[in-house]
């Protein structure tokens, strides 16, 4: 137990006043080459990074204490921070030679997950967020700060908007104002409560004032300014800086709608940057990532997270692509010297804040040695924005010049025991340097002059921290110990002595030793703040070297993967011989297929699990995507119209610890497609209505498609194994087939043998060939023999069926692959009563199987029945859109399905 307060030693006192200014974090202490944690803390501190939990005692008592080494902190502060801790560094902020008493300590960074700056926890392919949100309703705004680059923006919309907008980013660590909402969110992050005044409008205004002159020039509306000021008012608080981060240097301001828009369901469905596969790993990203620095890697990723709808945006990132494809010279050398580039922004950031050492700046030194040689292999480019480029590349030659001639080549890690800046730079520095230099050359040559003079041959001249200089005797030859000497140290074996002119010497050499450490750190500071004051220079400079890394790595990749420039500004989409970027890199041999269809129509997709709907689904959208970013894109000819939004529906998942299952997750998804796309919209719909009845499914998909046809507009693909859709052809003008081939034949069992074509062909699919799947996936042969057997019962194919595929294909169709036991999706030419109820599919045919529904003992109509009839007579359908249908028919079947319950 520790005593009263009065009572502690001052270092723990020290500790514990850190404690209590920052409550909320785990204060790691420097004592030493160590980090310690103390107390309570120690204890978890020893936990979660497995280090040995010790005691200390002193006057105070005896108490845990844990540590980490300071030069290999990294990894113990990474695990606190996944453990969900926060992190105060408490260093040494002064010399302990130079201490009355105790070492003066203070927390010079907060780490947390959101704030992270040191390299080691970085990822230089991605950025890592400080988001904070303020407002509600129609006006909530989010902002975002990456605190290792100092790229900070902010927007606003509606919450749902917002929602997306932060699931798009997903911060690491998110701050909220007190009228900000609370999110549900689709990934894991770090809530924190900040100090509810930093978001008030007028304290927000005076943070951000100390960014931009005129805040209000940059903010769109009052719930801006106080998410960006709360913001960057935390990120101070956290790099224990008392005024603005000076990397900082652009606040932006964004709209979402100026980007494609690709919520996180679309992103993960389409495996931008994580495989829904852990087999395969493959991803969007992967592909593309030919990128030759950091900074490529991360305008790589944010283009593909949010692509251009600026038709002449993407027309110019297509045209730099084009000439650097027909430049292979050029593009190759240009990659070259790029992969010289260390990242760029990252070092800004770290001059900028003061931490940035010698090696650093010898590493931007580097960086603008590369620029000259870029440009000489732009020297030729003729097209706009490569030219543009070449242009905006600062060479910065008076930085580049500073740095060369003041740090050494090869510098030390550490800035304060010399060793950092180079002879010439500062005459000063030289002439300390000179005398430390002379004195130490003086020593040198002292040991052969003393054997000289006494005839010791065995005299040896050293020196130790501790002692100093000194010339040592062994015990055999004292006797010839000049008078001049004065004993400093006696061994078992020698005595050390020093002369007065050694010993003058010596304070010589360590005065000017010390004179010239804290002189080079001094000149190496000033070099230091000289490269901070052109941060804004550098980061325009990290900003047009991205770009062209990227626009490189476009070039590069269509070069080796016969990529083609898309026709931006179609109003169809007409693409021939599309392939999927992702998927046919990882299959021998892709079978490319081609998408020709107006905006606005909707493609019924039919086809058998495995025959490649989803591929070709996907690989649309892919398609789409890469254009919309500046790629060039996996076919052989493309025209595409410019895309506001891409929707996805598609595969299964469900969400249990939030109390929804794979159908009511589908519904959601589905009732945000509906609510939010437009005609310029692309919606990949993939088995909606499954996880039901087939009934209620069909009706749910059916519903859908009408919906999207009449009502949203937007360029649908709409992938089903319910047969009965592909029948809407006929009665909507803008809806059209499409199936996936299989080749058939006779097997040596009689049983059909198929080979899936992966081909995409006009027209409806015959089958779902359920059984064949799986008996190609291995379910045993009695299963899939009675599975047949079921099959001929039903009805859907006669005994002496191969599945072929012909003009009697209407009498071929099967059942749903997930209808339930017992229950079959027959065409409306072959109804077959189940369970005594009509199951042609239909909202109307559902309708009228009620009404002739006999219970399950045969009991007549009942009054609940007659009041369910009687709302479903009075319902005007003419004036009743389908999601009105669809929930008016949930609601009467929920009374049904409650009636029966009394029943039993």
């Amino acid at each position: 137990m520790l005593g009263a307060r009065e009572e502690l030693t001052p270092m723990l006192s020290q500790y514990l006043d850190l404690c209590e200014a920052h409550p909320d974090a785990v204060v790691m202490f420097q004592v030493g080459d160590f980090y310690e944690a103390f107390c309570e803390a120690a204890e978890e501190v020893a936990r979660v990074c497995e280090v040995t939990l010790t005691k200390r005692e002193d006057s105070t008592g005896t108490y845990p204490m844990a540590g980490i080494p300071i030069d290999n902190a990294a990894s113990y502060l990474e695990a606190l921070l996944d453990a969900g801790y926060r992190v105060a560094i408490a260093d040494q902020v002064e010399e302990a030679s130079e201490a009355s008493g105790l070492v003066d300590r203070a927390v010079t960074q907060v780490i947390t997950p959101g704030t992270v700056v040191d390299e080691e926890l970085l990822s230089g392919a991605t950025a890592t967020y400080l988001g904070a949100v303020a407002g509600s309703g129609e006006e909530t705004a989010l902002a975002t700060v990456d605190v290792s680059t100092g790229e900070c923006q902010v927007t606003s919309g509606t919450e749902r908007r917002m929602s997306e907008e932060l699931d798009r980013l997903a911060p690491a660590e998110l701050l909220r104002a007190p009228d900000a909402p609370d999110f549900e969110l689709g990934f894991e992050t770090m809530a924190t409560d900040a100090d509810p005044g930093t978001f008030e409008a007028d304290a927000a205004r005076e943070t951000l004032s100390a960014y931009v002159a005129a805040p209000d020039s940059v903010v769109g509306s009052e719930a801006e300014l106080r998410a960006v000021g709360g913001l960057l008012d935390y990120a101070e608080y956290t790099q224990g800086d008392d005024g603005p981060l000076e990397y900082v240097s652009r606040v932006r301001r964004y709209d979402p709608e100026r980007s494609l828009q690709l919520d996180a369901t679309a992103i993960r469905s389409l495996e931008l940057f994580e495989s829904r596969s852990p087999r395969s790993g493959d991803t969007l990203v992967e592909v593309l990532d030919e990128t030759a620095c950091a900074l490529g890697r991360r305008r790589l990723a944010s283009w593909l997270r949010r692509p251009s709808v600026d038709e002449g945006e993407i027309r110019r990132r297509h045209d730099a692509v084009a000439e650097l494809l027909d430049r292979p010279m050029a593009r190759e050398t240009v990659r070259e010297h790029l992969s010289e580039v260390y990242d760029l922004e990252r070092l800004v950031s770290r001059v900028s804040r003061e931490r940035a050492n010698a090696r650093d700046l010898r590493a931007l030194k580097n960086t603008l040695d590369a620029v000259p040689e870029v440009k000489a292999a732009l020297s030729e480019v003729e097209s706009d924005p490569l030219r543009d480029l070449r242009d905006s590349l600062d060479e910065l030659a008076d930085v580049r010049e500073l740095v060369g001639e003041a740090i050494r080549p090869d510098p030390p890690q550490e800035i304060t025991e010399g060793g950092v800046v180079r002879e010439g730079f500062d005459d000063e520095l030289d002439e300390v340097r000179a005398t430390e230099r002379e004195g130490r050359e003086w020593v040198s040559a002292l040991e052969e002059r003393e054997r000289e003079r006494t005839g010791i041959d065995s005299l040896d001249v050293g020196y130790t921290q501790v002692h100093g200089y000194y010339i040592e005797v062994t015990n055999p030859n004292l006797d010839r110990v000049p008078d001049d000497y004065t004993r400093r140290q006696t061994l078992k074996n020698s005595e050390r002595f020093y002369t007065p002119e050694l010993k003058r010497r010596e304070d010589e050499i360590l005065s000017a030793s010390e004179r010239a450490d804290a002189l080079e750190y001094e000149v190496f500071a000033e070099v230091r703040a000289d490269v901070a004051e052109e941060v804004e220079r550098l980061q325009t400079l990290a900003d047009s070297l991205a770009t062209l890394d990227v626009l490189t790595t476009f070039a590069a990749v269509a070069a080796a993967n016969g990529y083609v420039r898309p026709e931006m500004g179609a109003d169809s989409v007409e693409i021939e011989a599309g392939r999927h970027p992702v998927v046919e890199r990882t299959r021998s041999e892709f079978v490319p297929n081609p998408a020709e269809f107006s905006a606005g129509h909707v493609a019924v997709i039919t086809g058998p699990n495995m025959s490649g709907k989803s591929t070709y689904m996907r690989q649309v959208a892919l398609i789409a995507v890469l254009a919309q970013a500046g790629s060039f894109v996996p076919a052989r000819a493309a025209r595409l119209p410019i895309l506001d939004r891409i929707f996805t529906r598609v595969g299964a998942s469900d969400d249990i610890a939030g109390g929804q299952s794979t159908f009511m997750r589908e519904m959601a998804e589905l009732t945000d497609i509906l609510h939010n796309a437009t005609e310029d919209s692309l919606v990949l719909l993939d088995e909606v209505g499954r996880g039901t009845s087939t009934t209620d499914g069909l009706a749910i998909a059916r519903a859908t498609t009408e919906f999207v046809h009449d009502e949203v507009g937007a360029t649908t693909l709409f992938a089903t194994h319910y047969h009965d859709l592909t029948e809407l052809v006929e009665d909507l003008p803008d809806a059209f087939n499409l199936h996936f081939t299989v080749e058939k034949a006779e097997g040596e069992d009689g049983n059909p043998d198929v080979t899936f074509l992966h081909r995409v062909a006009d027209g409806a699919s015959s089958s779902s060939y359920g059984v064949e799947v799986a008996e190609l996936a291995g379910v045993p042969p009695a299963v899939v023999e009675r599975a047949r057997e079921y099959v001929r019962e039903s009805g859907a194919i006669p005994a002496d069926a191969n599945g072929g595929e012909g003009p009697d294909e209407a009498e071929m169709r099967t059942s749903s692959d997930d209808a339930p036991a017992g229950e079959s999706d027959t065409s409306a030419d072959a109804q077959a009563p189940t369970n005594g109820r009509a199951s042609e599919g239909t909202l109307a045919a559902y309708v009228d199987g009620i009404e002739s529904d006999e219970g399950a003992e045969g009991t007549t109509t009942t009054g609940a029945e007659a009041d369910v009839l009687a709302e479903l007579r009075e319902l005007d359908v003419a004036q009743t859109t389908p999601l009105e249908a669809l929930n008016a028919l949930d609601d009467l079947k929920q009374r049904l399905d409650e009636r029966d319950r009394n029943r039993d």
